[in-house]
Order: structure tokens, then C-alpha cells, then sequence
């Protein structure tokens, strides 16, 4: 064949320019899914399997067919997020037929309104699902931005605030490494807690990707350890995080115990200490760290972010610039950080130890307040 000859390729139909082939469009999907943290897919799983309990039993319809209007999503925040009635208590619009409903079928974990957090990320999730079918996307209408908005302003003048978990400061740190006591379990717990606190507050899904491979060790008391895609980072490209001191350490014992050349990190236990090859959960972290509060006897609402938020507070309160913290933590938004760094540099502040400290409040003299009208 010479070079003038046509080429004979076989006949394909011909693509709209304005539309995407279904195949096109399951691809796209496909590479999104993929491209999310395993975590985020669960929430993303979760989020649509309730709004498709919720829409059957309130408008008898599936959640693929078709684009939501903006009334719907008006209708959610009104039937799950509770605001100020005429009697003095709060209530929302759900009936409670459907509420029984919901929980019956494991949709909804008890009776009642939802968080204002859980409904903004169900919201969230409705967005991506909409864009992601090239719909037209009922949350970024005006009157359901602005609904939302104004149901927060209204639940917050009401003293409803946004739960945040305990943060894993210093000190409660401290009394739950003095519970790694168990033998084996003891030395994973304590170089798990170092490495996700010390290590930069690194979150569960950090902590549980990270493999022996991506260690790499300078001296006894220094290691360097890789993170590669991350919930914020996401281009793959690996990035080394010191892990210095008694976090150092601790991660010697854990290899000493646990010693393997590739695989999780942080393993499975199982009776009699024996070390697993399968790698811990995101929930499995979640409950060492509830599990090592209690022994310790701490007080609060503890998850496996309390030792991401922990590492900033305790940063703020060292004084640590927040560059250098957020070079660590690997935050992008100040504002995200901001919240837990300023609580923890507040607390050594000067501005919030201006009265000098004293050994007692005086005694009055005997009468001293007699006859006399009190204080206003």
C-alpha cells in the first residue's frame, strides 16, 4: 500500500459533540470513583442509599429518575434539621410515620432530626451525583443556599452548636500512652498514636494506607516516612514526614515485634498477641484511640481525628508558626486549621492572663456587709 491509499478503518458510529456516550459517561464515573479515598466513597454510598430510602417513602420515587427540583431539596432540610416552634421546643417537618419507617429499615440510625452537618453532607453528596449525571443541580439554587444558611444562623442563636471531637492535647496524649502497658497491643497502640500525632495529625486513612515500605530510617531516634494521595493531596507524588524522639522509638518497639519487609504498617492482632498480615481499618484506629481514652480515664467525644485536631491545638499552644504546621499536616484551607490553632495559641496567650494570679480571694471582715445593699 502506498502512501496515497485511503485507509480502511471500520465503520463507528459518529459521537455528538454536546452529549456523552453512556460507555463515555460509566468511564468518567468509573475514573472518579477510583480516584476517591475509600472512606469518601462509604460516605458518598451512604449518603445516596438514604436519600433513595427518603425520597421512595416521601415522594414514591427512585433517585435515578431524573433530576431532583430545588423543592426537594427544600423539603430535606426542612423534614431533618429542627428550628424553634411556636411552643418554646423544636421540631421538624418529618412525619413520623416516615422517621419510623427509615429507622425500620436501617436507613436512619434512631428517631428524631439530623445533625446540621449530616444534612450539609448529604446535600453535598446530592450536588456531586447531580453534576456527575450532567444534571441540573437543585443545591446550588439560591433558595436552598440561602435556606441553609439561614437555618444554621437560626440554630446557633438557639445555642445548637457543631460538634467538633476532643482534641488530643498534650496531656491526654500522655495519660493514654501510660495505658500501652499490654504486651503487644500496648506496643502497636503506642507507636500508632505517636506516629498519627507526632507524625503531623495524620488522618485514619493515612495512617492505615501507610505500608513498611514507606519508611525510611536515618538514625534510631529519626524515620522518615512517605505519604503519597491523600484526601487533600492527590497527584500521588510521595512526600516525606519526619518522625523524630519517643515517636521514633516507639515505632523501633513496634518493629521489633511486628518485623516484616512490605505490607500495612500498623496489622491485626489476634489471641496471644499474635501479629496479623492484614491491615487495620479506619474504624479498627477510631476505636484504639475510644479505647485507650477510657483506660485512661478521659472524659470527651474521642475519634481518630481527636489526634489530627490534638496536633494543631497543642502546635498553637507551643507556639509553632501555622506554616510550619500546615507544612506537616498538609491542610490547604487556613481556615480549616485555623479554628483548632487559635483555641491552642489562646491558651498560652498573655491577652488571656491579664489578671495576675493571686493565693486567695480575701474574707470580708466580720459585718462587713451589714445593712448594706448588695452589688449590682
Amino acid at each position: 500500500m502506498n502512501n496515497t491509499d485511503p485507509v480502511h478503518l471500520p465503520l463507528v458510529a459518529p459521537l455528538t459533540v454536546h452529549e456523552l456516550a453512556e460507555s463515555t459517561r460509566a468511564a468518567a464515573e468509573a475514573f472518579v470513583a477510583a480516584g476517591t479515598a475509600a472512606n469518601t466513597v462509604r460516605s458518598y454510598r451512604s449518603a445516596l442509599a438514604y436519600w433513595a430510602a427518603w425520597l421512595q417513602l416521601r415522594y414514591h420515587r427512585a433517585l435515578g429518575d431524573g433530576a431532583l427540583p430545588p423543592e426537594v431539596a427544600v423539603q430535606f432540610i426542612v423534614d431533618h434539621l429542627a428550628r424553634p416552634d411556636d411552643t418554646g421546643g423544636w421540631s421538624h417537618l418529618l412525619p413520623a410515620s416516615v422517621d419510623a419507617a427509615l429507622v425500620a429499615t436501617g436507613a436512619k440510625g434512631k428517631l428524631g432530626p439530623l445533625a446540621f452537618n449530616t444534612v450539609s453532607h448529604r446535600l453535598a453528596v446530592l450536588a456531586k451525583w447531580h453534576r456527575l449525571k450532567q444534571w441540573d443541580n437543585p443545591v446550588e439554587q439560591p433558595a436552598v443556599k440561602t435556606l441553609l444558611r439561614e437555618a444554621r444562623k437560626a440554630q446557633a442563636r438557639q445555642g445548637v452548636s457543631i460538634r467538633k471531637k476532643t482534641a488530643v492535647v498534650l496531656e491526654p496524649l500522655q495519660a493514654m500512652l501510660a495505658t500501652c502497658s499490654d504486651g503487644v497491643r500496648g506496643v502497636r497502640d503506642r507507636a500508632l498514636l505517636l506516629l498519627a500525632w507526632s507524625g503531623g495529625g495524620r488522618r485514619r486513612s493515612e495512617v492505615t494506607g501507610l505500608q513498611v515500605e514507606d519508611l525510611r530510617r536515618l538514625d534510631a531516634d529519626t524515620w522518615l516516612y512517605a505519604l503519597g494521595a491523600t484526601k487533600t493531596d492527590t497527584d500521588g507524588v510521595r512526600r516525606e514526614k519526619p518522625l523524630q524522639g519517643p515517636a521514633a522509638q516507639a515505632l523501633n518497639a513496634w518493629l521489633a515485634v511486628a518485623p516484616a519487609n512490605h505490607g500495612p504498617l500498623f496489622r491485626r492482632l489476634y489471641k496471644g498477641g499474635r501479629v496479623g498480615s492484614t491491615g487495620l481499618s479506619g474504624d479498627q484506629v477510631a476505636r484504639i484511640v475510644k479505647r485507650r481514652a477510657q483506660l485512661a480515664g478521659l472524659e470527651g467525644d474521642w475519634a481518630a481525628h481527636s489526634l489530627r485536631s490534638g496536633f494543631v491545638t497543642e502546635a498553637g499552644r507551643q507556639g509553632v508558626p501555622l506554616g510550619e504546621v500546615m507544612a506537616m499536616t498538609e491542610h490547604r484551607s487556613v481556615s480549616t486549621v485555623m479554628s483548632y490553632f487559635q483555641a491552642g495559641s489562646l491558651l498560652g496567650s498573655r491577652a488571656s492572663q491579664l489578671l495576675p494570679a493571686s493565693p486567695g480571694v480575701p474574707e470580708l471582715p466580720s459585718g462587713a456587709n451589714n445593712g448594706a445593699e448588695p452589688c449590682p
